[in-house]
């Protein structure tokens, strides 16, 4: 029998699928399940052409055609840094590791010296999707072993989505740099799915629109320049029905979950002093939402503003103004995304392409939206551009939708209701366009408790005033 092209440890929902995804694409493929081999077999007793599993892992590990290639589609975390260990035996001088799961790249940046040290190649590979896209082709984003990745890229290519007939992967950059980016378009994700929630929530609430109107109006939002993954999702979303003919959508628990990647960003933002306020905001909102008793007995004590009817109230122009403020918002949430991979590129040297980042996201992932064409072109003009918002590709949009903004925010606090990611993407941006902000205060609060000194805008070095007249 022919050797594999690769193995797959892990046999999952995203595993299987790539293991198919690969096998359908003529490549033979080895699999190997940690637990339950049983369940394994069980699951190939068809007989996959090109798809051969293996009950033993050193039987699998020889499967491979030399150099071995094995993809680790497992739970991020120890158990990834166990199968490490239990493969490594098996290896030989340039195998190839590839961690295709959501770790962390910091742990990245670990194996991949440890790794290297023992003449491994690593590469940790950001793959995005979901089980559809596993199957049928993610955006991919390799980082580690650049020889590494040349040997396996042309199954990537082969495998990943296709925008215009542009494979949706690209060599990211060193050690940690592909699980990187990979956990900033899921901090994106989360700001994302944040403000549009919040904008079908002022439509339902204060448009007075029901599910199916809801429906209509986000898939005509899909046709314009909100046209993406996640616009189009949540029209099919709203107009879902159960087999009881009700609308699923009303009864589902208003309590979102998380997995830990937008936590991450957030850190990350954190420790690199990068201002990611609205990624930052929808991971707090996800942890407020799981407050569901609190907010129960909130709402029988804290007091607000009911929902009345609005003066003067034009449905037309309150809902392009929503869509308005939902384009503007998601362009400052991917700005402040590529602004935080900007200064990641810079302290770990990894000199990130945001261009071919950008080509990335624009099919197989989750996040892709016909407007990252303008990032592209963007980028492509300038890879070093201070900020997204300083582009010509949306200067001009961000100046006339930001009115639009503002009237929706007025609006929803009047009414009582929340739109705190909204309400995020209009601080910062104010907060961004002042050239007098109210930090010179908090500089002399700092100096007067702590004598952390102080910049003065008239002289040149750092001042301490003795604050206190005896």
């Amino acid at each position: 029998m022919a050797k594999s092209s690769v193995g797959i440890i892990g046999m999952g929902v995203m595993g299987k699928n790539l293991a198919l995804n690969i096998a359908n694409h003529g490549y033979f493929v080895s699999v190997f399940n940690r637990s339950d081999s049983e369940t394994m077999k069980q699951l190939f007793q068809k007989s996959i052409d090109r798809l051969f599993p293996y009950l033993s892992i050193k039987e699998f590990i020889y499967s491979l055609k030399k150099p071995r290639c094995v993809l680790l589609m497992i739970q991020s975390g120890t158990p990834i840094d166990i199968m490490i260990e239990t493969i490594l035996p098996f290896l030989q001088e340039g195998d190839i590791i590839v961690d295709g799961g959501n770790s962390f790249y910091k742990d990245t940046i670990k194996r991949f010296n440890f790794l290297k040290k023992k003449q491994i190649q690593f590469l940790g590979v950001g793959i995005s999707g979901g089980e559809e896209g596993a199957l049928t082709g993610p955006a991919i984003m390799p980082g580690g072993d650049k020889k590494a990745y040349q040997i396996i890229s042309p199954i990537l290519k082969t495998i990943s989505a296709k925008y215009n007939q542009e494979a949706c992967v690209k060599y990211i950059g060193p050690n940690g740099s592909g699980h990187y980016v990979k956990m900033v378009h899921n901090g994106i994700e989360y700001s994302d799915m944040q403000l549009i929630s919040e904008a079908y929530f002022l439509l339902k609430h204060i448009a007075g629109m029901g599910n199916i109107e809801l429906s209509n109006t986000f898939d005509k939002w899909n046709q314009g320049e909100l046209s993406s993954y996640l616009i189009e999702i949540t029209g099919n979303i709203l107009r879902k029905k159960d087999i009881e003919n009700n609308f699923i959508i009303d009864y589902i628990l208003d309590s979102a979950s998380s997995k830990g990647t937008g936590l991450w960003t957030a850190k990350s933002a954190l420790d690199l002093n990068v201002p990611c306020s609205v990624i930052t905001e929808s991971v707090f909102l996800r942890y407020l939402s799981s407050l569901k008793a609190n907010r129960m007995i909130a709402s029988t004590i804290l007091s607000g503003p009911l929902v009345n009817k609005i003066k003067n109230f034009n449905k037309i122009v309150f809902v392009e103004d929503i869509r308005k403020a939902l384009y503007l918002g998601k362009i400052i949430s991917y700005a402040q995304g590529f602004s935080l991979m900007k200064r990641a590129s810079e302290y770990y040297d990894w000199n990130l392409n945001f261009s071919n980042i950008s080509k990335i996201f624009r099919a197989g992932c989750i996040i892709r939206a016909d407007f990252l064409n303008e990032i592209v072109q963007a980028y492509s003009s300038n890879n070093n551009i201070i900020d997204l918002l300083f582009a010509p590709q949306f200067k001009d949009i961000i100046n006339v939708y930001q009115i639009s903004l503002r009237n929706i925010v007025i609006t929803a606090i009047g009414c009582g209701i929340a739109v705190p990611l909204f309400s995020s993407v209009l601080s910062y941006y104010d907060s961004y366009r002042t050239i007098d902000s109210p930090a010179n205060l908090i500089q002399a609060q700092r100096d007067y408790f702590g004598a952390h000194t102080y910049e003065r805008i008239d002289k040149i070095g750092s001042f301490h005033t003795n604050w206190i007249d005896y």
